[in-house]
């Protein structure tokens, strides 16, 4: 029997505590079934650890799930991530570079853990009491073990201060740049999309020229609707869009108690969940058990 179309609206951009969320990922089924969502997707960093669970209270709370993950890439010295939907995540040349770029967010970390005890009560211990086993370690688990601790209110907070670029004691971690992210993604069965390329740093980067690369190498999407592109980039990024033939997709970027970004605050219309379904040949949509009707 065909696999039913996938044509609902969906957040197609959340995380769980495998990367920096602070819900897991059967957590995060329930909250996007408390908003109210039929459809969304798990993309945590660099890592597809969190899609079994995911999918098991998926399939049991009647919700599809799109699995995915949040490549690290960078344009010079500024992060611009591209979105994986449905990879094969066993494909070996996405799972050697994911396994490069968390091996160098932990080293990152270390560093940047050992740079703050030198001016502040704060160890790596601390850091590690904010994760859970298999997580990719990185900034927001740093900026949680500094809240801990006191010398910040909240995780906000923290990134405007201490592992603010300017304090001296963040530095980049390892990441392709976006056109070897987004072949990767395609070379994996997946379907890429550039997350959040309104934000203030990616935006300066993200040229028409570049963009134009990228459409070539299979980039699918643009993330227009999202709470952290400026107001001012959305027209840009969708005129942009229709230019070079880009779907335009909405996602919350929701991760818990991590940010103040609400899940399902923005879904991607159902005609793009569609398409990207379609085009993708790595994984499949995880759908609810029978007799359990989608939400």
């Amino acid at each position: 029997m065909a696999e039913p179309p996938v044509h609902v609206a969906a957040d197609l951009h959340t995380h769980s505590t495998v990367s920096d969320g602070t819900d897991t990922p059967a957590e995060l089924v329930g909250a996007a079934a408390r908003a109210g969502l039929r459809a969304f997707a798990i993309t945590d960093h660099d890592s597809t650890a969190g899609w079994a669970e995911a999918s098991d209270a998926a399939r049991a709370a009647g919700l599809i799930l799109i699995p995915g993950m949040e490549l690290s890439t960078r344009v010079q010295f500024s992060s611009v991530h591209v979105l994986g939907y449905l990879v094969d995540p066993l494909d070996a040349g996405l799972r050697e570079e994911t396994e490069r770029i968390r091996a160098s967010r932990l080293t990152r970390a270390e560093s940047i853990v050992r740079r703050i005890a030198a001016d502040y009560d704060l160890t790596w211990d601390d850091v590690l009491a904010q994760t859970t086993d298999g997580s990719t370690i990185g900034r927001p688990h740093i900026a949680d073990a500094l809240v801990a601790r006191g010398h910040a209110a909240t995780r906000s907070e923290a990134f405007a201060g201490i592992l603010h670029w300017r304090a001296g004691y963040a530095q980049p971690h390892y990441a392709p740049d976006p056109l070897t992210g987004i072949r990767l993604i395609r070379a994996a069965g997946g379907v890429p999309v550039l997350a959040h390329p309104g934000t203030r740093g990616a935006e300066e980067v993200l040229t028409e020229e570049r963009l134009r690369r990228f459409v070539d190498a299979g980039l699918f999407g643009l993330e227009v609707d999202h709470p952290e592109n400026t107001a001012a980039s959305r027209p840009r990024l969708r005129a942009l869009a229709a230019r070079l033939g880009l779907a335009v997709t909405g996602s919350s970027d929701y991760h818990g108690l991590g940010k103040a970004n609400r899940i399902g605050e923005y879904v991607t219309d159902p005609d793009v969940v569609a398409r990207l379904v379609a085009e993708a040949t790595g994984a499949r949509p995880v759908l609810p058990l029978a007799g359990e009707p989608a939400r």
